[in-house]
């Protein structure tokens, strides 16, 4: 078998979780509480993140979820909330705030290069919305490598539903064994395998850790940094 197409997540995998998401996830909680702090920092330990520290939970709503699914949990804690369409909302104080707060991995650049050069198709899929992978992706000038976009507002159906692998597939004219899922959360790894897909390889960038994600993947990476190099020992690329 060989790779011949990579699906990233974003969120962990492509940019660091915590310094991209626990500001904006923060904002948001605290624009929905209009202001209140403690209640603010309630509605955050209830959709994963810790008050005190900032770090997120894995597997977590915040952690993994989708716009829907963060809202739904804020809702929980204040339920009298006021808003029309809290995911909109949620996801419109994302948006704004993405673009600032985006952090790369280090050598994403570099590592998006490689398997461009290398003839490599490459894919996202994202619990984030499309437009918020455009907004947080832009600066670095990397989604014109890309064949493959898809929010949990774009594709067939959000993580772990197989369905984003085999659309990518779709895209791509890969067969799914040809493709690897590349993320930091079991919901990644959870999808990749329900497709089918050649390979799962978790990465240490985002809110999961070793043990956590060794359980779902096949190979567990400190980041994408090391993806070349594991694809070429497994002899899975040329």
């Amino acid at each position: 078998m060989t790779i011949k197409g990579l699906l990233f997540d974003k969120d962990g995998t492509l940019l660091d979780y915590h310094q991209t998401w626990a500001p904006l996830n923060r904002s948001a909680a605290l624009h929905i509480a209009g202001g209140d702090l403690e209640l603010a920092e309630r509605m955050l330990d209830h959709a994963g993140q810790d008050p005190l520290t900032d770090r997120v939970r894995p597997g977590s709503d915040l952690a993994a979820g989708t716009a829907i699914e963060i809202a739904t949990a804020f809702a929980h804690v204040h339920p009298d909330h006021g808003q029309d369409d809290l995911p909109g909302l949620v996801d419109s104080v994302f948006q704004r705030d993405l673009a600032h707060h985006s952090t790369p991995v280090e050598g994403l650049n570099r590592v998006i290069d490689v398997f461009a050069r290398r003839g490599i198709k490459l894919g996202l899929v994202t619990a984030d919305s499309e437009e918020g992978a455009i907004i947080s992706l832009t600066p670095f000038g990397i989604l014109e490598q890309f064949e493959f976009v898809c929010g949990y507002d774009s594709g067939p159906t959000a993580k772990p539903d197989p369905a984003p692998v085999h659309a990518f597939c779709d895209t791509t004219g890969l067969l799914v064994a040809e493709v690897a899922v590349i993320g930091d959360n079991y919901h990644d790894m959870d999808m990749g395998r329900a497709a089918g897909a050649g390979l799962l390889v978790g990465v240490l960038t985002g809110t999961s850790d070793h043990d956590e994600l060794s359980a779902h993947a096949d190979v567990v990476l400190d980041s994408i940094a090391d993806l070349e190099a594991c694809l070429i020992e497994r002899q899975l690329i040329k």
